[in-house]
């Protein structure tokens, strides 16, 4: 298959093309290099697929439509995985405006082309934040998305909104993924599990926000990757997808499990809780399981110390 991916310079991103190439899929990537965090990162994140054969990357800005039509004209694509976005719950407090601009208008762009285009499929990469703030767990792709508390939150459920109107005017195939917190190597710098594992490991003061009760459902990457293939099967319909571990786990026990895999104690500063955090989250994966054959292989713990490893080779 011939399959864009956007956003592919980025955490997530890297990893599906590295994935998509050992299946013999040609792939585009698509990125602007936003300076969120440090573009290097994501430059040597293409190092790893810049010399096979299959692999092509374009630099271009989603919110610029007359940069991606060049893109789409000169290759037939079959796929379109849509995983660029800014991301982030809190900076989107700071920034709505840019945030709306990438996460809305970026994705309007896309479905544009995409329809110009007679795309099969197009698989696009929501977010547990979508649920927000709610007690009831597991959280189902059946519940009402009608309380988001960021503007992040907002635009994914903008984005799936768009995606539902261009399968029924157009028959695009729509497959929406909600991801919950991913996590493993290269993650972004300032997510949690990054920054605290950085910061225990310098010996730096972790600033805890709330009591340490707050539960996520943290997920492994390579689970994710393996979902996101498995929805390369499907086509010619809409369907949405939770894709998490299934499993919550309180904040104060993740530092734990990086304490044991750094070997080291954290140094915790208590703050009172953050504007746009919710308390918890939990994926009901059962619609996963039953069409796609989702089954999370790597457990929190497992998956901590993996990302320990990594980090301490790579610091």
């Amino acid at each position: 298959m011939r399959i864009l991916v956007t956003g592919g310079a980025g955490f997530i991103g890297s990893h599906l093309i590295g994935e998509l190439l050992k299946e013999n899929h040609s792939v585009v990537c698509v990125d602007n290099f936003d300076p969120f965090y440090d573009v290097e990162i994501k430059k040597e994140n293409l190092k790893l697929h810049s010399h096979h054969p299959h692999f092509t990357f374009i630099e271009a800005d989603i919110r610029k439509r007359e940069e991606l039509s060049p893109v789409f004209r000169a290759h037939d694509f079959d796929a379109c995985i849509h995983l660029a976005a800014k991301a982030g719950v809190r900076p989107s407090i700071q920034d709505p405006v840019g945030y709306y601009e990438v996460n809305v208008d970026g994705t309007l762009h896309l479905l544009e082309e995409a329809c110009s285009h007679q795309l099969n499929h197009f698989i696009f990469g929501s977010s547990s934040s979508v649920y927000g703030e709610r007690n009831q767990t597991p959280f189902s792709e059946e519940d009402a998305l009608l309380s988001p508390i960021s503007p992040y939150a907002a635009t994914k459920i903008a984005g799936e909104s768009l995606c539902h109107v261009y399968h029924k005017l157009y028959g695009i195939g729509m497959t929406l993924l909600r991801f919950f917190t991913v996590y493993g190597p290269r993650q972004r710098p300032e997510m949690a599990i990054h920054k605290f594992t950085r910061e225990i490991f310098e010996g730096q003061e972790l600033t805890l926000y709330g009591d340490g009760s707050s539960q996520r459902d943290y997920t492994y990457v390579t689970d994710i990757v393996q979902g996101i293939l498995a929805c390369l099967r499907g086509r010619g319909s809409f369907e949405i997808f939770n894709l998490g571990d299934s499993k919550s786990i309180a904040l104060i026990k993740l530092i734990g499990l990086i304490e044991e895999g750094l070997g080291r104690k954290a140094k915790i500063k208590k703050m009172k809780n953050q504007p746009g955090d919710v308390p918890i989250t939990c994926a009901n994966i059962s619609k996963a399981r039953k069409f796609l054959d989702y089954k999370p292989h790597v457990p929190i713990e497992e998956g901590i110390q993996r990302f320990c490893k990594w980090f301490l080779e790579n610091h």
